[in-house]
């Protein structure tokens, strides 16, 4: 649909369709992230207690998070709802997104509510528990001996964090500059403006990406991940009996 219109340089869908996909985009791309979080969590209660199984992985736990995720972006994104509209324009009708439409002093200070809400927050959540999976990871790569290395599972650790920082980082910083390049008391030529715009017309597939990349990347970190550690735990601890005797 957004290829299409894209494409044609118009939108032909209707404003419903224009706010529906403005929304569902909006509603992926911040549940992904609160998800992301939650996978941060889950990893480092799985290296404090590898060999029982904690709250997270309780199905019945895991249902009611998802819908409470869902309930949250609902929530963080109502305000949105009312600034997407298609704009009429001399090449035709488009579906602009809230940061290249409306007014610009509330936009921005939406944008900045939701870019510390739904992002920079549950990014200091992810950073928190990647960081003591690290330090745990160092703590227990020194108690073993040297043929049994951890920097495959540390590795893992390095690139969530990478990936997420990558993906998400440019778009949340372009948007709220896309923004308040539009207030009357930002004063830049043309070429600068269409510059802001062009970088962040990039970073929004880059953004949105994370559905591609981040089920791929997590689906080889879940079990890989799991695998990888209770290893080296066993040979580990198979390590300290045979010393012990």
């Amino acid at each position: 649909m957004l290829i299409r219109s894209y494409a044609n340089q118009t939108w032909l869908y209707g404003d419903v369709f224009c706010i529906i996909n403005r929304y569902v985009l909006h509603a992926n791309l911040y549940t992904s992230i609160l998800f992301l979080t939650f996978i941060s969590i889950d990893r480092y209660m799985l290296m404090k207690h590898p060999f029982r199984e904690h709250l997270l992985q309780k199905k019945e736990f895991a249902v009611l998070i998802s819908l409470a995720i869902w309930v949250l972006v609902t929530l963080e994104l109502l305000p949105i709802l009312p600034l997407i509209n298609p704009t009429t324009t001399e090449e035709g009708i488009n579906c602009l997104d809230y940061a290249s439409s409306g007014d610009p002093r509330y936009n921005l200070i939406y944008s900045m509510c939701l870019t510390l809400l739904g992002f920079l927050i549950p990014l200091s959540v992810m950073c928190f528990f990647y960081y003591k999976i690290a330090v745990f990871l160092k703590q227990r790569s020194r108690q073993l001996t040297t043929t049994l290395p951890l920097e495959k599972p540390l590795l893992l650790v390095i690139m969530a964090v990478v990936i997420f920082s990558m993906l998400f980082t440019p778009y949340h910083v372009m948007r709220n500059v896309r923004i308040a390049t539009r207030l009357d008391t930002w004063k830049q030529n043309q070429c600068t403006q269409e510059i802001i715009k062009s970088l962040y017309i990039v970073t929004r597939p880059l953004a949105f990406l994370n559905s591609a990349v981040n089920p791929v990347f997590y689906f080889l970190m879940g079990d890989h991940f799991r695998e990888m550690l209770m290893s080296k735990l066993r040979q580990h601890f198979k390590s300290l009996t045979i010393f012990r005797r």
